[in-house]
């Protein structure tokens, strides 16, 4: 799975804009074992490059892009993060190795729990899962050093550029269904965000509220 990887994201440097990813990061994907974190039916299926039913029509996504995502991130070992779809918890795995502490918000409650019983089973103590509309961010924990999200929202949503720390990046799809664009979103020292399209991507929706959204630009 990691060599694949790594011979795709050499077709795809001038979109990620460097020429490999971070061997941290490849290395925390090659300890995961992500057929723990997908159904028993589709755990043949675990270590290929492509994206994995989980149920509830959502999906795990593809080891590219997870591998991605998280390169994108930069995460310090004292990070603090912030993940929006848990899923059934192999993303959160793959952070849980690289940085202080994760706190991830599930809006389906049967995944949320299985993730947790998965990140449990696995030894992975410093995660943290709730359930919850992802929009809205988690507020008790905030600020975070970094945000993930795995669903895509029209707009980016407030709470979560509110909940970013000073300094801080989140990675996250952004734009309508068939349109979608992988966003890296940055906020400097004094506040300002400025964000950055990747390539394009194709996630499950957001779900959102009626709140006004940051827009992408």
């Amino acid at each position: 799975m990691v060599a694949t990887i790594r011979a795709i994201t050499d077709h795809m440097a001038a979109q990620v804009g460097k020429t490999a990813l971070d061997e941290r990061v490849l290395r925390a994907m090659a300890k995961v074992p992500r057929h723990e974190f997908v159904p028993v039916e589709v755990q043949p299926y675990a270590y290929l490059n492509r994206p994995i039913p989980i149920g509830f029509d959502k999906t795990i996504s593809q080891p590219l892009m997870v591998a991605v995502m998280t390169d994108l991130l930069e995460l310090k070992p004292d990070d603090v993060l912030l993940e929006i779809g848990t899923g059934l918890g192999y993303q959160a795995a793959v952070l849980a190795e690289l940085a202080d502490r994760v706190y991830s918000v599930e809006i389906i409650d049967e995944l949320a729990q299985r993730a947790i019983q998965r990140l449990k089973r696995q030894g992975y103590s410093n995660v943290e899962v709730r359930v919850g509309n992802g929009y809205a961010g988690w507020p008790k924990h905030a600020p975070f050093d970094k945000v993930i999200v795995t669903a895509a929202p029209d707009l980016i949503p407030p709470p979560l550029i509110n909940q970013l720390r000073a300094g801080g990046r989140m990675v996250i799809p952004v734009g309508l269904p068939g349109a979608q664009q992988l966003v890296v979103a940055e906020k400097d020292l004094s506040g300002r965000v400025t964000t950055k399209e990747i390539m394009p991507v194709l996630f499950s929706v957001l779900e959102e509220s009626d709140q006004p959204a940051f827009r992408a630009s």
